[in-house]
Parts: structure tokens; sequence; C-alpha cells
């Protein structure tokens, strides 16, 4: 105690001994806070929010993600629709610091030589080339070549690629493709990259097929995962750990491909040449269900999605309109099962009032007093009232009912809309007798026309034949003849039947064009209104929506055909007579299958498979395009073909045309004679902007043949109908 009074009364030492205690009290109490910090994060494994135990592995840990591939899409023999492709975009380096590995230049040393080489390839000119070629900001590492530099097939690629031009590299992108071109592209879809710029990216689907089993089609991605070092290098020998991926499925469609191409050239032909705002043409195995083709116009091509823009729907099942007088096949059925049909009886055509509205024949003179038996086969707006009155409102609604309109069919297709019925007054009941005051979509009619064909069955139209595990091979999910319902008697299908033949075969028959010699064809005709959206319908002659509906043959048909054409802009003839330029060769199409091997081959040189013409010489490729009695047109001095339109393995109908690119200067073809369409693959290839006046072939150009284009603005084309 004494020693510690001496201690203290020395005043240093006591300071001394003071913070001597302080430092190893809190020398002490940190050391503790240590111990209880490092228990913690040993225990567990965190440090400020940060899991440790993934940073390391993060570190030391290299994960993969390994894509599964995504399932094919084929027809109904297999035959490839849609299938994994990969597609590149193109990007140049500017920065004068990029090096290769052995040291030398990795950036773009001449640009003059890279612009003009580069043109050859792209539909850029060598001008705009050198523009992209040379940023404003002079920092900048790389460039890339907008629009034009995005998706370039494997073939472009390799084509510039072997240029072994410096600094010019390439981004290797998941695709997806459609070797058939244009081929029910808004019933199959298309897809898109997750990640545009992620050359892992998986790709999903956004319209039709696509869209509708995507999960089937996408599988499941796997991984995998391996040890590194510091420097992120693999360690050799070290554990592999690999979780397996797992591919997509296999679907294979109804359609049929050569019933299919033959479709989508009917189309094209009516789509150029009368322009209508929409048409779709389907045909159905009357059987089955099965949809063996189906197209519409406006459509595009889903590995350019060149008209995409005038076609982001599948108009087959997401767009309802009022069928107009095919719907008759229906009201007539009704009259019959419902045991109120008497066809001998006498009423006054031309017009009638129903709830204060009058309605009228499409002669509205009428043809005086007819029997009720001749209101189907002239198509009788005042003999079909006549049989809703005769049924009952509550009769004819039911049997609508029956037949399933105003519901989805149901098929597998993406967005399906289900119609409606407007019934509230009754003018709107007596209308949609004849297809007005009802709105549908095309597949629910041709689901409600099978219990025609079938004995009063009625079938659902069916796209999907059967999955398939691409792994073993087994079918997985089959689709089957699907009987939704039995609307009406066997016998009255047969009388129904018998109706829609007289349609063709009677004389003051409605359908009398779409008379096909050697082939018995059912047939009824369609002109329905198209609402204004300023209330009421719309008028002029070709503000209608037209349409047929045939059995082949009719007292037993094996197949059923749809189509329907919207507002021509180019009604050059009379509606029945540009639609029998699609269904009555149509016909004869679906019946000569299966028949002879000499009319097979007939039937099958109706289109042109395009052939690859890149890097042939221009005049052997013009002798080829010649013998495939194909059209051409040569854009370009040079000698060697780099760039075709349309590409490699798409089907065109004969006398179409085909425009090359060149390797020389790119130079003005003569435009004479060239339709729009022709025109507008001039425009895609040469990437120059093309203003197009009025429609027909081309008769004037605002650039002379054979003047230089690289520089040129604007190019006007005139076009008349010949």
């Amino acid at each position: 105690m004494s020693k510690f009074r001496k201690l203290f009364k020395n005043k240093a030492r006591r300071n001394h001994y003071i913070v001597g205690m302080v430092i190893l009290i809190a020398t002490a109490f940190s050391f503790i806070l240590f111990l209880q910090r490092f228990a913690y994060i040993s225990m567990s494994k965190q440090y400020d929010g940060v899991n440790l135990e993934q940073r390391t592995k993060q570190k030391y840990e290299h994960v993969n993600k390994v894509n599964a591939k995504r399932g094919d899409i084929m027809d109904v023999n297999g035959d490839m629709i849609a299938g994994d492709s990969t597609i590149y975009n193109i990007y140049a380096i500017v920065s004068k610091k990029s090096k290769t590995t052995a040291g030398k230049a990795d950036y773009v040393v001449n640009k003059e030589r890279t612009a003009r080489i580069l043109s050859k390839y792209l539909p850029l000119s060598a001008k705009e080339l050198r523009k992209y070629l040379t940023p404003e900001n002079k920092k900048q590492y790389q460039v890339e070549f907008g629009p034009s530099g995005r998706g370039l097939s494997i073939e472009i690629k390799r084509k510039i690629a072997a240029q072994k031009l410096p600094g010019i590299h390439f981004v290797e992108l998941p695709s997806r493709s459609y070797p058939n071109g244009i081929f029910a592209t808004n019933l199959v879809g298309f897809t898109k990259a997750d990640n545009a710029n992620d050359a892992n990216s998986n790709i999903s689907g956004v319209m039709g097929v696509e869209k509708y089993f995507n999960k089937l089609l996408s599988g499941r991605d796997g991984k995998k995962i391996t040890k590194v070092d510091n420097s992120g290098n693999e360690l050799p020998d070290s554990e592999v750990i690999e979780k397996s991926s797992a591919d997509g499925s296999n679907i294979y469609l109804t359609l049929n491909s050569k019933i299919q191409q033959y479709t989508e050239i009917l189309a094209q032909n009516i789509d150029e040449k009368y322009a209508p705002k929409d048409l779709q043409i389907l045909v159905m195995n009357a059987k089955t269900g099965a949809i063996e083709a189906a197209t519409q116009r406006p459509t595009f091509n889903p590995t350019t999605k060149k008209g995409l823009d005038n076609s982001w729907r599948d108009t087959l099942v997401e767009d309802q309109f009022e069928p107009g007088s095919v719907m008759k096949i229906l009201t007539l059925s009704a009259s019959i099962d419902s045991g109120n049909y008497s066809p001998d009886e006498l009423y006054k055509s031309g017009t009638v009032e129903v709830g204060g509205r009058t309605i009228g024949d499409w002669n509205t003179a009428g043809w005086g007093y007819i029997p009720l038996s001749q209101a189907f086969t002239r198509s009788s707006n005042v003999g079909m009232v006549k049989l809703e009155e005769q049924m009952g409102s509550k009769t004819w609604m039911e049997y609508m009912k029956r037949f399933h309109i105003g519901e989805k069919t149901g098929i597998e297709l993406p967005g399906e809309v289900a119609g409606r019925i407007s019934f509230e007054h009754v003018s709107d009941q007596a209308m949609t007798a004849f297809g007005q005051s009802v709105n549908v979509n095309t597949m629910q009619m041709l689901q409600a026309f099978s219990a025609i064909a079938n004995g009063g069955k009625m079938i659902k139209p069916q796209i999907v034949q059967k999955v398939v595990d691409p792994n073993t091979g087994k079918t997985t999910k089959s689709f089957k003849r699907d009987v939704v319902g039995q609307p009406i008697k066997a016998s009255t299908a047969k009388q129904v039947q018998k109706a829609m033949r007289e349609v063709v075969t009677k004389n003051y028959g409605t359908g009398m064009v779409y008379n096909v010699p050697g082939v018995k064809v059912g047939v009824k005709t369609g002109t329905a209104q198209i609402a204004s959206p300023a209330g009421g319908y719309l008028t002029g002659n070709n503000n209608y929506i037209f349409s047929v509906a045939g059995m082949i043959p009719y007292n037993d048909p094996n197949y059923i055909v749809y189509v329907t054409m919207k507002q021509p802009q180019k009604m050059t003839e009379a509606p029945e007579r540009i639609l029998s330029e699609v269904f009555n060769p149509l016909v004869k199409r679906l019946v000569n299958q299966g028949k002879s091997p000499t009319k097979a081959t007939e039937a099958g040189s109706q289109y042109v498979s395009i052939p690859s013409l890149l890097d042939k010489s221009t005049n052997d490729s013009l002798t080829r395009i010649k013998d495939l009695k194909l059209q051409s047109g040569v854009i370009g001095t040079g000698n060697k073909v780099v760039q075709q339109l349309p590409a490699s393995g798409e089907k065109v109908m004969p006398d179409q045309r085909i425009v090359l690119l060149t390797n020389g200067a790119m130079t003005m073809p003569d435009l004479s004679g060239w339709s729009k369409n022709d025109v507008l693959k001039f425009a895609e290839i040469t990437g120059k902007q093309v203003t197009t006046k009025g429609d027909g072939y081309v008769v004037k150009q605002s650039v002379e043949s054979g003047q230089v284009i690289n520089g040129s603005g604007k190019i006007i084309v005139t076009l008349k109908n010949k």
C-alpha cells in the first residue's frame, strides 16, 4: 500500500501508470471484440452483408450457362419449318491502341479500302461506311453500323471475314432459321433474343406457335462449373461440376408443305394484283380437323422481319369480323334441323321491314315471289330473315350456341378472340341469320362448317399433330380428332351439302364461277358489310369482306376451303372472280394429291426453290436464273454475285425476279417493267431510300440506268398498271 502511495506521489510515474492501464484495458477490449467478430464471421460466413463463401466461389469458380437447344418446328411430314440458327453483328475497332496477341494492329488501318470492301456486302455506300468509321469522338474504341450491320447471315459473315480486314470483328448471336421464307408466318410466329447483345442469350417466341409452345420449345438450360486461379485460368485436374441441359421438344404441325407453299403462291398473286387490305386462306381436313394450309396477307418474312410493322398479329384467330352470307350455312342447317323448313313456301324477295329497319337482298329489286328452297342458292337475305322468323329467335340463338358461335375454339394459338353475338334488337336477331350483327374468327367458322362435312359431328380445328422428345424420339403428346359437339343430325347435314352443291350448279346460283370440272364442289359465297367507325356500314363497291366456303367433294368432304378477302384496293375483276383465282386452282391441287406421279410432278412444279448464287459469276448466275424460268435484275458492274434476293432456299412462283448485287460499282439498273415487289427488293438489297408512285409496273425512274448510286439521294420510281 505504501508502495502505491509513493508511486502516486510521483506525478510522472502516476501518469505513466494510468496511461499503461488504459492501453492495457483498451487492448484487451479490442482483442475481445476481434475474437467476437472473428467468431461471428466464422459462423455466419458474412462480412458487411457480403456472403464470403459465395464471393470466394465467384472468384475461384467459373460458372458457364449451357444453353438448351430450342426445339424444331416441323410440318406433318417432318420437313423443317423453324430451327436453331446463328446470326452475326459486325463492328469495327477504330482505336489505334488495339493490338492482336502477336502485337499487330487490330484496328481499321485503311478506312477507304475497308469502306469500299464492306459496301459490297452491307446495304450501305462506301461514303456512309467511311462516316461510321470516322466517329466524332476521337477516343471512341469501336463503332457499329446501325441496323445494316446486324443480323448478318453466315454466308455474308464468311465473305467479309475472308477479306481479312484489320479491326473488323463479329459478335455471334443465337437466332432462328425459317428456311421456307414466308410460310404460314403469322401462324408459326417468330422469336427474338431475350438479350440482343448477349451471345449466350436465350431466344423466346413472340407470336404464333413459337409463343404458344415457348416453354416446351425452350427446354431447360444447364450449367458447367470449373475451378480457376486469380487470373481466371482453369486449374488443371480440377473437378468439373456439370448440370445437364434438356433440349426443347420438337413440335410437328398439321401443315402440309406442298399445299402450304402453293397457298402462299396463290395469296401472293392476289395480293400483288388486287391489293386487298386483308386476305385469309385456310384448308382444313374435313375428317380430322387438321389445318393443312393457312396464310394471310399482309404478312412478313420471319428471317428479315420485312413487313412485320403491318402484320403484327395472327388474323386467323386474333381478328373478329362479320362473316356475311357464309353464315347462311348455319341458318339453313338450324331451320332444317329444328323442323321449321318449308322449302316450297313462297316469299316476296327484294326487301323486308324488321324492327323498323329495311333489310334488302343484294339484288334489291328481288326476283319476285320465289320458294324458300332458292333463298340459299340465290343468297337471299330476305329469305334467311324468313327462316329466322319461322324458327323464332330463341331457337336460332340455341343453334348458334350449338355451333359454338361466340366461343373460342381453343386451338393451340395465342390471342384467340371469342367474337360476339348482337341479339338485343329484333333487327339484330334477323341480321345474324345472314352474317351481320355477329362477330367470329376464321377458326370458329371452320369448326362450324365441319358439322356439315361430318354428318352433324363438329370437329375442333387442330394445328399441332404431335410433340416429340428430341432425346428419345418418343411422342410425348399427340393431338387426335376432337369431336366438340353435334349441333345437327346427319340427315340435316346431307340436305345442306346438297344445297351447297346447287349454289354451283344452278343457273341462278351465286357460286357458278367456282365450278371445277371433274370435281363435285359445294360452296357458299359471302359478301359482308364492314362496320363504319362513324356508325352504320361503309359504302362503296369494294368496302366489303368477300368470301367463299367450299367442301370438296360436297357429298363426302375430305377438305374444307375457306377464303376471305377484305376491301381489295384494285378491284379490276368481280370479287367472286378474284376469289376463284385462289379457290379453283387450290381445289385442283387438293384433289390431285396422291394420284399418278405425273400429276404429282405437275403440281409440285408450280413453285421454284431459289438456289444460292453467292460468290458465283454474274454470267453463270443469269444463265441459272433463266433456266429456272425466273427473271433477273443486276445491280453493279462486277463479275461476281455478293448478295441476292430472295435468299437461297426460299420458294417463289415462276417468272418472279431474283435481284443480284455484284462486287463492282453500285450502278442503277433499268427498272422498266419491274413490279412494286421487285422495286422493294432493290431498295432492301441496296439500302437506298426508294419512293414509289402509283401501282403496277415501273414506267419511269428518277436515276438513269447505269448511273452510280452510292452517293445518290432519294430514288423516285413511277408505276402504272398495264
